[in-house]
Formats: structure tokens, sequence, C-alpha cells
């Protein structure tokens, strides 16, 4: 019996760290005057699931906006607006997001940030061979990795699907339950 409680505590580890929800990373952002957010991003990586909080005062709000809004500072078509003082942004999708203060004069006053998150393959991979969380954000935009990157196949190292990876851990329990007995 002792074996059997062994085992299922087992596979209740293993199944929480298969099934778990990705870890996702957090990118504070002090929004005020006077920043140069143009290279806020620089060096840091963003992925689907990550959360850029913007902490500012009263008299600023954080919009998030379209492309062509956030090049010409445009304001009152926002795709959504906060005013709070602490706003949270689950970036929720890959591809560019842009944000600005809705604030007349603040965009235009260099109160705006672009980040771009690369789309992830069914191998957790961005499609050229790095990986998400890898990607290297310059100037509020993607850039290139420098040196040639080799493809997912070509690295040697194998990725298990969630389910089979608890399908793997389940037989390697098993066998280790039996081993026991």
């Amino acid at each position: 019996m002792a074996n059997l409680s062994t085992l299922v505590g087992f596979l209740v580890i293993i199944f929480f760290n298969v099934f778990a929800p990705a870890s996702s990373a957090s990118h504070p952002v002090e929004w005020s005057l006077g920043k140069d957010y143009s290279s806020l991003a620089t060096g840091k990586s963003f992925a689907v699931g990550d959360t850029i909080v913007f902490n500012y005062g009263a008299g600023h709000t954080v919009d998030e906006v379209s492309e062509s809004d956030y090049k010409s500072c445009t304001l009152g078509n926002a795709i959504s607006s906060d005013s709070s003082g602490t706003t949270s942004i689950a970036l929720k999708t890959s591809g560019p997001h842009y944000f600005i203060c809705g604030i007349p004069g603040h965009c235009t006053g260099g109160m705006k940030l672009s980040v771009t998150v690369p789309a992830a393959s069914s191998d957790g991979n961005t499609g050229d061979g790095t990986a998400d969380k890898n990607t290297p954000v310059q100037d509020g935009k993607t850039t290139p990795s420098e040196g040639k990157k080799a493809s997912p196949s070509a690295s040697g190292t194998a990725v298990l699907k969630p389910l089979d990876a608890l399908v793997v851990t389940c037989v390697v329990a098993l066998l280790y339950a039996l081993a026991l007995s």
C-alpha cells in the first residue's frame, strides 16, 4: 500500500509539472514624461502570457492603440484605456502591441511604447530556431539575432508535448513502483 501511495504522490507532482501554465514574466514600466521609451524594451524579450505593468501618477493614461495611431499619436481611438495609476496589460497574442499616453501632448512628448511578441509554433519555438523568451527587442521592435540559427530538429534536443511527457512519466513511475514491489 505504501508503494501505491508513493506512486500516486509521484504522479500528482508530475501532472502539475507537466500541465502547470508556462511561467510568464512581468515587465514593470515607470510611465511618465521625460523617459525614453524607445529604448525601454532593448534587451528584453516578451512572450504570450507576459504582463506589462505600467506604474504612473495622476494625469496620465495607458491607451493600447493601433500602429497608425501609435505612429501619429492620434488620441481618441484607443483599443483599451486606463488611468488607475497601475495598469497591467496581459500580452495575450503574438505580434506588435502599441501603447501611448492619452493626455494631449504626452505621446508627442515621448510617452509611447511598442513591444513585439514573437509567434510560437506548436513546438514552443518561434519558427526560426529561437525560443519564445529569447527574441531580443530593441527600440520597441523585434530585431534579428546575430549569426545563423540552427533549426529545432538540427539541435539534437527532443521536445516532448505535454501529453507525451505525461505518458512517458506514467510508464516510468509504473516501472519504478513495480521495481519497489
